[in-house]
């Protein structure tokens, strides 16, 4: 072994499913300025709920986490909740959507779009 190594941890990750529809999405948009918002409300059956949307503009207090071609963008109150989190894409009889894997979520409800930490 060779001297220190360092590790740099990734605040969140993107799955390959879920970057190469976020490239689909913002191709048809025409604006590759766009990143997909991920973001936590109050609200939903236990506790929070995910929230994403489009942002073509970053706030002083976004994090922006850049994976090659596609970014996601997440404000500072929603980082705390997310971080160590994927975000997932997939298709399927209940329709499509983009979903949250999160480490730090204790409880989740049965459609996974809310959780309590």
């Amino acid at each position: 072994m060779s001297g220190v190594q360092s590790f740099a941890p990734t605040p969140m990750m993107l799955s390959d499913t879920a970057r190469k529809r976020l490239l689909a999405l913002i191709e048809e948009e025409g604006n590759p300025e766009l990143k997909l918002r991920v973001y936590v409300t109050g609200g939903g059956c236990s506790g929070f709920q995910y929230g994403f949307d489009f942002a073509d503009s970053v706030g002083e207090d976004d994090t922006v986490i850049e994976f090659g071609d596609a970014s996601l963008v997440v404000d500072e109150l929603s980082y705390q909740y997310l971080v160590g989190s994927t975000v997932n894409y997939e298709e399927g009889l209940a329709g499509a959507r983009f979903l949250i894997s999160n480490p730090n979520a204790t409880t989740t409800c049965g459609c996974g779009s809310s959780f309590m930490v």
